[in-house]
């Protein structure tokens, strides 16, 4: 990491200390989600056995990562539209030193919604036997996906015209887990939404961080890590594309 980077994320991460409600708001929604499908339609819903706070907690964390890089965006957006981006082209600094600020401030404040979702669901009744290396794990498999997810908020931060125009890209991330294994098994899907949940990333992403906190076999590790470091490198190509396009 350069000085310059280092200084930026610096920076980054005191606006988000001067305005702690960003984080508790990303983890708002989620948190509701937990609630409302644990308490509600939690008794309804079969999963082969087990609680039902255990099955549901790693879509629930992917979509903690959804809403959490909507401010990535916003805050690149900020930047973007008042004009501080073009004084920083003026300093003798990296190009990139911005871009990887924002994305590592993103992945620490998500890492910190991820924690409150995790102390909810704790409280909830959420329990694992799993150890340190298969906890590390899941960590990994999460801090994969804020990478991709946030390369990929740095396209509309950099291009939206509005904060609506910002804010919204997001949504679809948020509703994808629910096409896929987070909230019900696959299995009693119909065959054309059965095939798209099983072949779309949310799934194996899913399945791994369950079966790793679950003490059970991984089936879809290296399946999930390939999607991550996939999304990833497509992310980060056109994001650095479009940042390119946007300061030229």
């Amino acid at each position: 990491m350069t000085s310059a980077t280092t200084v930026l994320l610096k920076r980054s991460l005191r606006h988000i200390l001067r305005s702690p409600d960003t984080i508790v708001t990303t983890a708002i929604t989620p948190i509701a989600m937990l609630l409302l499908f644990v308490y509600v339609f939690g008794g309804a819903i079969d999963v082969g056995g087990g609680s039902y706070v255990d099955y549901l907690l790693p879509g629930i964390l992917l979509i903690t990562v959804a809403s959490g890089i909507a401010y990535t965006a916003f805050r690149l957006f900020t930047d973007v539209s008042t004009g501080i981006v073009e004084r920083f082209q003026a300093m003798p600094i990296p190009r990139s030193a911005l871009l990887w600020a924002h994305v590592l401030t993103s992945v620490v404040a998500n890492l910190v919604s991820l924690a409150l979702v995790v102390l909810v669901a704790l409280a909830m009744g959420f329990r694992s036997g799993a150890g340190v290396l298969a906890w590390l794990g899941v960590v990994g498999i999460l801090v994969l996906f804020t990478l991709a997810l946030t390369w990929l908020a740095v396209v509309p931060g950099l291009t939206a015209k509005s904060v609506d125009g910002v804010s919204g890209f997001s949504y679809p991330l948020i509703f994808l887990p629910f096409i896929s294994s987070a909230f019900v098994p696959t299995s009693g899907m119909p065959g054309p939404v059965q095939w798209f949940a099983e072949h779309q990333p949310v799934t194996p992403i899913v399945d791994t961080i369950r079966s790793l906190y679950a003490e059970q076999p991984v089936d879809d590790g290296w399946t999930a890590v390939g999607w991550c470091v996939a999304l990833t490198v497509v992310a980060y190509a056109l994001a650095v594309r479009t940042y390119r396009r946007r300061i030229g």
